[in-house]
């Protein structure tokens, strides 16, 4: 049986909330160098007004570990920092304000380097995210397991809290991550049934925009279905700003969350007779920042346009030189095709007046 979300621990990460039923959180990654202030904090800007809620940043040196202090000031939601391998880089970051760290406990190094770890974060009240990873699983796990296993990373993953909860801490999050999504999916079902910690979920190195979203959509999908999952993040190789888009996607679409416009489009066909995914991708652009919870239906054909946008709030549909403004199903009125967008544009701005 697994630990639903509504049932797991609750932890502070800054001034949010995960688990215990708390929202499912959208977290992102900076790829800017941490120690350049200025890109990482407009990096993390533009982070915030996609919509993200908690951003982790990499700490490899001592100048990047200084500079989360400054960063820290001039944004607005909690800030993670990412460790590998040296434990005064988790200690330092804490030191400098860092609202959660990220560290694997099995390349920190000695159990008194983690004991260090973990007294800085007592006395701060800091939670610690337990990170596991399926390209750096233990040797003598792979050899157990006869491979890189689902069962491998959960076992490997329940050793390293159990390393932290030795030295008498608990304000844990987990995450474990593959780039299999099926052995990922199953690694969370398998975890969710052994702990109440709340877990972050995410596929690692998924890919470029279009495999990454494929991939992530899948397997946040399975796991966040079974009620499994406290936060998320979209890992894409593209600017991290579309990692947000994503994840609110795929959370609007499981029902998990609401708020924001939802643009459904017809696949085109030979009786399409405007430029509809163009059209359709600069109306998915002018409705990212409007604060609507509908549904907006672009269609490419005046004749099926308003049957097939009947399930919409709104919609438009495109002929030869005009277009019409169907709102339920029902048509409002023709407009020239050059001004569709600006009238749709309109209609959503006063939808509320």
């Amino acid at each position: 049986m697994s630990t639903h979300r509504e049932q797991t621990k609750v932890i502070a990460i800054g001034d949010r909330k995960i688990g215990g039923g708390n929202p499912i959180l959208i977290q992102s990654m900076t790829n800017t160098p941490t120690q350049d202030v200025e890109a990482t904090v407009a990096q993390i800007l533009r982070l915030e007004q996609a919509g993200c809620e908690i951003i982790r940043a990499t700490v490899p040196d001592q100048a990047a570990a200084r500079a989360l202090a400054e960063i820290k000031k001039r944004i607005h939601i909690p800030l993670v920092a990412d460790i590998h391998f040296d434990y005064k880089m988790a200690i330092a970051a804490m030191e400098n304000g860092a609202d959660k760290i990220r560290i694997n406990p099995g390349n920190i190094g000695s159990r008194e380097k983690v004991a260090a770890v973990v007294e800085t974060a007592k006395e701060r009240n800091i939670p610690i995210r337990v990170g596991v990873n399926s390209g750096s699983l233990e040797r003598e796990l792979v050899e157990k397991y006869h491979g890189v296993t689902a069962e491998g990373l959960v076992e490997s993953a329940l050793d390293k809290v159990g390393i932290i909860e030795d030295c008498g801490y608990d304000k844990l999050v987990i995450s474990i991550k593959s780039s299999d999504v099926m052995m990922c999916v199953k690694a969370h079902e398998l975890l969710s049934g052994k702990t109440n910690y709340p877990l972050h979920v995410g596929i690692t190195e998924a890919g470029t925009v279009t495999s990454g979203n494929i991939k992530s959509a899948l397997g946040l999908g399975l796991i966040l279905h079974q009620g499994i999952g406290d936060t998320i993040r979209v890992s894409l190789t593209g600017d991290p700003v579309e990692e947000i888009h994503s994840a609110k996607l795929i959370l609007r679409t499981l029902g998990l969350r609401k708020g924001g416009i939802e643009v459904v489009s017809c696949p085109t066909c030979g009786r399409t007779k405007i430029d509809l995914i163009g059209f359709a991708t600069q109306v998915e652009e002018m409705v990212r920042d409007i604060p609507l919870d509908i549904k907006v239906a672009v269609m490419g054909c005046a004749v099926n346009g308003p049957g097939e946008a009947k399930e919409a709030d709104i919609g438009i549909a495109g002929g030869i030189g005009e277009g019409l403004l169907i709102k339920k199903g029902e048509i409002v009125r023709k407009v020239p095709e050059e001004q569709l967008l600006d009238t749709l544009r309109e209609e959503l701005l006063h939808w509320n007046e």
